[in-house]
Protein backbone atom coordinates (compact mmCIF):
# COMPACT_ATOMS: atom_id res chain seq x y z
CA UNK A 1 0.00 0.00 0.00
CA UNK A 2 2.56 2.46 0.77
CA UNK A 3 3.75 2.42 -2.57
CA UNK A 4 0.48 3.71 -3.66
CA UNK A 5 0.18 6.76 -1.43
CA UNK A 6 1.40 10.04 -2.71
CA UNK A 7 4.30 11.41 -1.57
CA UNK A 8 2.41 14.28 0.03
CA UNK A 9 0.58 12.09 2.33
CA UNK A 10 3.87 10.74 3.86
CA UNK A 11 5.47 14.03 5.34
CA UNK A 12 1.92 15.43 5.87
CA UNK A 13 1.58 17.35 9.40
CA UNK A 14 -1.18 15.34 10.64
CA UNK A 15 -1.24 11.43 11.69
CA UNK A 16 -2.51 9.26 8.76
CA UNK A 17 -3.27 5.32 9.25
CA UNK A 18 -4.27 2.79 7.03
CA UNK A 19 -5.73 -0.47 8.56
CA UNK A 20 -7.61 -3.26 6.32
CA UNK A 21 -11.15 -4.61 6.77
CA UNK A 22 -9.76 -6.76 9.52
CA UNK A 23 -7.54 -4.50 11.26
CA UNK A 24 -4.19 -4.99 9.70
CA UNK A 25 -2.04 -1.72 9.95
CA UNK A 26 -1.27 -1.70 6.20
CA UNK A 27 0.20 2.38 6.33
CA UNK A 28 1.44 5.01 8.72
CA UNK A 29 2.51 7.87 7.59
CA UNK A 30 5.49 10.03 8.88
CA UNK A 31 4.16 11.62 11.62
CA UNK A 32 1.64 8.35 12.66
CA UNK A 33 4.83 6.41 12.92
CA UNK A 34 6.43 8.95 15.28
CA UNK A 35 3.23 9.20 17.20
CA UNK A 36 3.30 6.12 17.91
CA UNK A 37 7.18 5.62 18.16
CA UNK A 38 6.69 4.07 21.96
CA UNK A 39 4.62 1.25 20.54
CA UNK A 40 6.60 0.44 17.58
CA UNK A 41 6.52 3.25 15.19
CA UNK A 42 6.35 1.54 11.55
CA UNK A 43 7.31 -1.66 13.04
CA UNK A 44 3.21 -1.48 14.00
CA UNK A 45 3.14 -2.51 10.32
CA UNK A 46 1.25 -5.59 9.60
CA UNK A 47 0.11 -6.32 12.98
CA UNK A 48 -3.20 -5.77 14.45
CA UNK A 49 -5.10 -2.52 15.44
CA UNK A 50 -6.85 -4.11 18.03
CA UNK A 51 -4.06 -5.25 19.82
CA UNK A 52 -3.20 -1.44 20.54
CA UNK A 53 -6.77 -0.79 21.92
CA UNK A 54 -9.43 -1.94 24.62
CA UNK A 55 -11.99 -3.57 24.78
CA UNK A 56 -14.28 -0.58 24.22
CA UNK A 57 -12.45 0.78 21.39
CA UNK A 58 -12.41 -2.39 19.89
CA UNK A 59 -16.34 -2.70 19.90
CA UNK A 60 -16.03 0.79 18.46
CA UNK A 61 -13.48 -0.89 15.67
CA UNK A 62 -15.93 -3.26 14.72
CA UNK A 63 -19.03 -0.98 14.77
CA UNK A 64 -17.21 1.06 12.11
CA UNK A 65 -16.16 -2.01 10.02
CA UNK A 66 -19.75 -3.19 10.05
CA UNK A 67 -21.83 0.26 9.22
CA UNK A 68 -19.04 1.78 6.94
CA UNK A 69 -19.39 4.72 9.37
CA UNK A 70 -17.26 7.20 10.77
CA UNK A 71 -16.30 8.02 14.02
CA UNK A 72 -15.09 11.75 15.42
CA UNK A 73 -13.80 12.73 18.69
CA UNK A 74 -11.19 15.23 20.59
CA UNK A 75 -8.57 13.91 22.93
CA UNK A 76 -6.18 15.81 25.22
CA UNK A 77 -2.54 14.01 25.89
CA UNK A 78 0.63 15.69 27.13
CA UNK A 79 -1.22 18.97 26.66
CA UNK A 80 -1.82 18.73 23.13
CA UNK A 81 -5.10 18.38 22.00
CA UNK A 82 -6.46 16.70 18.88
CA UNK A 83 -9.05 15.40 16.89
CA UNK A 84 -9.38 12.53 15.76
CA UNK A 85 -11.19 11.01 12.90
CA UNK A 86 -12.02 7.39 11.46
CA UNK A 87 -14.00 6.54 8.09
CA UNK A 88 -13.84 3.78 5.85
CA UNK A 89 -11.84 3.60 3.09
CA UNK A 90 -12.61 2.02 -0.04
CA UNK A 91 -10.86 -0.24 -2.96
CA UNK A 92 -13.48 -1.12 -6.16
CA UNK A 93 -16.16 -0.12 -4.27
CA UNK A 94 -15.86 -2.24 -2.07
CA UNK A 95 -15.03 -1.89 1.67
CA UNK A 96 -11.38 -2.22 2.03
CA UNK A 97 -10.81 -1.13 5.80
CA UNK A 98 -10.71 2.57 8.27
CA UNK A 99 -8.28 5.53 7.96
CA UNK A 100 -7.10 7.10 11.10
CA UNK A 101 -6.44 10.99 10.68
CA UNK A 102 -5.01 12.57 14.26
CA UNK A 103 -4.69 16.17 14.05
CA UNK A 104 -3.66 18.79 16.21
CA UNK A 105 -5.75 21.58 17.06
CA UNK A 106 -5.86 24.51 19.30
CA UNK A 107 -7.51 24.28 22.48
CA UNK A 108 -10.03 27.50 21.77
CA UNK A 109 -10.80 27.15 17.80
CA UNK A 110 -13.12 29.38 16.11
CA UNK A 111 -16.32 27.75 14.84
CA UNK A 112 -18.10 28.85 11.83
CA UNK A 113 -21.56 28.59 10.39
CA UNK A 114 -21.87 28.96 6.69
CA UNK A 115 -24.85 29.32 4.68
Amino acid sequence: MSEDMPDWVSGFSCAVMVTAKDGTILYMNDKSAKTYANSGGRELIGKNIEDCHNGNSKSIIHRLVEAEGTHAYTIEKKGVKKLIYQAPWYEAGELAGLVELSIEIPFEMPHFKRS
